[in-house]
């Protein structure tokens, strides 16, 4: 069954594991940068660098994440610190700091270093906190107790607090002076602090232990059910830390096998993952237990790791410990158990400010192990990466602003995954030669409440269920033997306690032949509780290895970028099977994306490309290896964490930070253009941030036949201009000097110049940019890169808009005020065109409706509309 669905949808493989990756050689563009990068810091031995913050002055932060015990106090403890003395500009420039050495003695490599400024810890591991009731990073049973392997047998998803990472301050006060500091722990049961933090008048930040606390133990949380492995997250438009459940353990097959793979083989041997074992007796065991039961045939269920914790997530919420002496048991846990549907979520905390921050969990956002959400300023799109091997990148829109609702379990959206549809990603080509181009396939369509309500309804299973549903065996009887005869039978048929393999399949047969609308109601729930097995069973690109960053600059719209992080390009990136089969960069790929007018990105560029880890120190010492946590500045240039430690390539064995600056782009505005009319299209440079003193740019249209300029015009700040237009309009020459310094280093969206187009005929062409010469403000050659914008000629005036009739301009005066194209002006043309405002049928389309005549589309032309219908 999967390879007919697989082939219905255009999948290029279908339902297969994962094949032999290509061997690693020297990759051409391993390693690259297209910009530059310096730099800033470099860890303590042993240590990840982990949730990169900038405050609203410049001054950094991050998490120093599991240190090695063997460094010098304070570095051989975890914790949070801040760089005292130093600020970034945030002007776009790397020019503001001084690039740090590679660490070359022991000492150097066993401290936090930076080129500027002094790492300050503002609070460690175990501290005492909340007037010494808890211990930072630290969860508590409902009684009080920590959760330690002090306290407690079994194991632990890693020592407690030894693991921070994402931190997002809010501030409570308009200068970014005050706040909270909410921190993930990444830790099995998870855990998020809140720390009072106050910046004094010299620049000096200070940590309140006293007033903070681990929201882990609030009940708030607990009812919840709790967290685990609190990864990064985001701080979301509406000012509120969203932490990330990286829950490891939810596969449940392994790689890009499909649970198809598993219902025709009639067996789920050598297939199935870690979370069909979720409620086994002591789970982390499940590996050993398959080896002793297959032999030579026996598997690594893919995410077993993480089923280390999930029993002390049990005595979180309140479960009776097991028989603790002599270590772990297999004895049941009968009286409470997480579930495991209601782990693997974005969770965003509200109300920072309350003596407990109310916890909400996007259930509906989907299941996986999630590294970090990007929730855009249209308070509808969150793009999600989803960490491991063989995982995926998705996106969530909801159908109103999330903020809007006045009950967020009321959140209702569409859920998609990422299908990579061009034909040279899956041939034998470099990674840093090849956009990626995506198109989004719909898994399906929910409201928060409707799936808490699905979730709900596995609450009650336990280890005992475990036990008496798959062995016929008493437990009480022959543990040892009952519990073999579980396991067997969960790896041939499945967990019978959780959704059902049958269940799946079912659900993707009914979605290949009535589309995601078209399901059974019992089946709805299927994407949003599986979301990575749902997501192969259609086809989508679940291939990517360690989805590890997503970030976009706070309030980015359209023609900004989102940037993607994938730590190893390897694995089922780098075999002979799947939609990307290109070659191997252990080092990993940054990726850029544009954010389109809806807020969809449809293509990830390559930006920075890691080292092969054949490559030698020479080549990989100062490249950026493994991205982990990506980190978007105000001013465009992006902080890049490693996740790294001691691989091989390098001279040295620490993770580092680097300051990404991307080029100068030089883009012209796509448009649309009714045939016979003219439209214009903004020439501009995305950022300047050494400034600009002039530019030779020549803008060519790929078919003259579909459009051509009739004119170029230039702002008025630019002092020295001129524009050629070629006979036949097929191009335009562009010089222009900014003579008398009104265009200002760090100046963005700087407007170049204006071209008028017309449309000679029905079709699209490019508006391709050359540039043959732009100098930043001291007269010194600037990296630029041209992009092109596409024209689209169509019938006498715009397209239809929504679902409406072509639009008709009723007094002729070249606005189209009849947006629906009934023949009249009327209100439902104001109501059609704000639900489409940002669509491209308006966008393209700005001369039509730009009806208070400001040369812009803005809501002012829905009030000047309003006030011509009354």
């Amino acid at each position: 069954m999967a390879t007919s669905l697989a082939a219905t949808l255009g999948a290029s493989v279908a339902g297969v594991a994962s094949a032999d990756e290509v061997a690693e050689t020297n990759t051409p563009g391993a390693p690259s940068v297209r910009g530059s990068m310096k730099r800033f810091s470099t860890t303590a031995f042993g240590a990840e660098a982990t949730g990169p913050f900038v405050f609203a002055d410049g001054t950094p932060l991050y998490s120093l994440q599991h240190p090695s015990r063997e460094n010098l106090a304070p570095f051989n403890r975890a914790g949070i610190g801040y760089f005292s003395g130093f600020q970034f500009d945030l002007d776009g420039n790397n020019d503001d700091f001084e690039e740090i050495p590679v660490p070359v003695t022991e000492s150097e490599q066993r401290q936090v270093r930076a080129g500027n400024g002094s790492y300050v810890l503002l609070a460690q591991e175990e501290d005492e906190i909340n007037d010494g009731t808890e211990r930072l990073g630290v969860s508590q049973t409902p009684d009080g107790t920590d959760i330690t392997q002090e306290n407690f047998a079994g194991t632990q998803y890693g020592n407690a607090g030894y693991n921070p990472d994402c931190n997002q301050f809010v501030a409570t006060d308009d200068a970014g002076t005050e706040g909270y500091l909410f921190t993930n722990w990444e830790n099995s049961p998870g855990n998020v602090s809140r720390i009072p933090l106050s910046q004094d008048d010299d620049g000096e930040w200070s940590a309140d232990l006293d007033n903070a606390i681990n929201l882990a133990n609030t009940d708030a949380l607990r009812e919840l059910g709790g967290t685990r492995i609190n990864c990064y997250g985001d701080l979301s438009p509406w000012n509120t830390m969203i932490s990330s459940e990286e829950n490891y353990a939810h596969p449940r097959v392994s790689l890009t096998a499909t649970v198809s793979d598993v219902v025709e083989a009639g067996s789920g041997k050598g297939l199935i993952g870690a979370c069909q074992f979720w409620n086994r007796p002591n789970p982390t065991e499940i590996t050993s237990a398959l080896s002793e039961y297959y032999g030579d045939e026996s598997w690594y269920p893919q995410g077993a790791f993480a089923l280390d914790g999930v029993e002390f997530l049990a005595y979180y919420l309140g479960a009776d410990p097991v028989d603790q002496n002599g270590g772990n048991s297999t004895y049941p846990i009968g009286d409470v158990y997480p579930n495991p549907y209601r782990y693997g979520y974005q969770v965003d905390f509200r109300d920072a400010a309350a003596d407990e921050p109310t916890p909400i969990k996007y259930y509906v956002m989907g299941r996986a192990s999630w590294e970090a959400p990007d929730v855009q300023s249209d308070m509808k799109t969150v793009y999600g990466c989803s960490d491991g091997d063989s995982k995926g990148i998705y996106k969530f829109v909801a159908d109103e602003e999330i903020p809007s609702y006045e009950d967020p379990m009321a959140v209702a959206g569409t859920l998609y995954a990422p299908k990579i549809t061009n034909d040279e990603a899956s041939e034998r080509n470099s990674p840093a030669d090849v956009s990626l181009d995506v198109e989004w396939i719909e898994l399906g369509h929910a409201s928060n409440a409707e799936c808490e309500e699905w979730i709900a309804a596995y609450d009650d299973v336990t280890q005992t269920d475990y036990l008496e549903t798959h062995a016929e065996t008493d437990w009480r009887e022959d543990r040892a033997a009952a519990l073999e005869e579980a396991d067997r039978a969960v790896v041939e048929n499945g967990n019978q306690n959780y959704i059902t393999n049958e269940e799946i399949v079912e659900w993707a047969e009914q979605y290949a032949e009535e589309g995601p609308d078209g399901v059974d109601e019992e089946l709805r729930k299927i994407p949003f509780l599986e979301t990575r097995a749902a997501a192969k069973e259609v086809g989508a690109t679940i291939e990517f290895n360690k989805a590890e960053g997503v970030d976009s600059m706070d309030g980015a719209g359209p023609g900004d970028f989102v940037y993607f992080g994938i730590s190893e390009f390897n694995d089922d990136l780098a075999n002979d099977t799947g939609d990307i089969q290109m070659d191997r960069v252990d080092g990993g790929v940054v990726y850029r994306a544009e954010l389109e007018p809806d807020y969809n990105v449809s293509t990830l560029e390559p930006v920075i490309v890691g080292p092969d880890f054949t490559d030698p120190p020479e080549d990989a010492d100062d490249a950026l290896r493994n991205i982990d946590n990506l980190y978007v500045m105000d001013d465009g240039r992006v902080l890049c964490c490693e996740d790294g430690f001691g691989g091989p390539a390098r001279s040295y064995p620490n993770d580092g930070v680097y300051v990404y600056q991307p080029n100068v782009l030089v883009d012209v505005d796509s448009l649309a253009v009714g045939q016979g009319s003219t439209g214009t299209a903004d020439l501009y440079a995305s950022s300047l941030p050494s400034g600009f003193s002039g530019a030779q740019v020549t803008v060519t249209v790929s078919d003259p036949e579909v459009a051509s300029i009739t004119g170029v015009t230039f702002p008025d700040d630019l002092a020295l201009t001129q524009g050629t237009v070629a006979d036949d309009g097929s191009s335009a020459t562009l010089r222009f000097s900014d003579a008398s310094k009104q265009v200002q280093p760090g100046a963005s969206r700087a407007r170049l110049a204006t071209l008028e187009v017309a449309a000679e005929s029905m079709g699209t062409a490019d508006l391709d940019v050359e540039i043959e010469r732009m100098d930043d403000e001291s007269g010194d050659p600037l990296d630029a890169e041209a992009r092109f914008g596409v024209f689209v000629g169509g019938p006498r005036g715009p397209p239809a808009v929504g679902d409406g009739e072509k639009p008709t301009d009723p007094d002729d005066d070249g606005l189209y005020e009849d947006v629906n194209g009934n023949g009249r002006l009327d209100y439902n043309d104001i109501v059609l065109l704000f639900r489409h405002f940002d669509s491209d049928a308006v966008r393209l389309n700005s001369a039509a409706y730009d009806f208070n005549e400001n040369g812009q589309l803005d809501f002012d032309d829905l009030a000047t509309l309003f006030e011509e219908i009354n």
